[in-house]
């Protein structure tokens, strides 16, 4: 995500690149963390029973939300987050939990080595191999 442009990570756009015929579903399965393929499932069931209202809600947001732009994200791993973050907010933040737990402890294992003797021992040895 771009730093500058925050928001626009968080904002409801229709994907016409991912789309079928105007990419709100895929807009509404990228903001959502949905499978698209689910999403255009519901769209047809909304239709059948729904059919006007589908319609007129269907082309009025392929009308009036803008187009995702192509840059909104720097990296692909930006955009796996985001949907990650979209899906289970509360699954995300105990994996990043998770994984500052696990890099506090690496840490703490390499602080452990530092401070120990055993690596000023393993050092004076390098200095004999060079």
């Amino acid at each position: 995500m771009r730093h500058d442009d925050g928001w626009r990570a968080q904002r409801f756009y229709r994907d016409p690149r991912n789309g079928k015929i105007m990419g709100v579903c895929a807009g509404i399965a990228d903001y959502f963390g949905w499978n698209v393929t689910f999403t255009r499932i519901l769209a047809i069931i909304a239709l059948i029973w729904f059919s006007a209202v589908t319609l007129i809600v269907y082309f009025a947001l392929g009308f009036l939300l803008p187009a995702k732009p192509e840059q909104l994200y720097d990296w692909d791993s930006d955009e796996e987050y985001w949907r990650s973050v979209r899906r289970s907010a509360g699954e995300t933040f105990r994996d990043v939990r998770q994984r500052f737990r696990e890099l506090d402890a690496k840490l703490q294992r390499m602080e452990g080595y530092v401070t120990s003797g055993r690596y000023d021992l393993d050092r004076e040895f390098r200095d004999l191999e060079d």
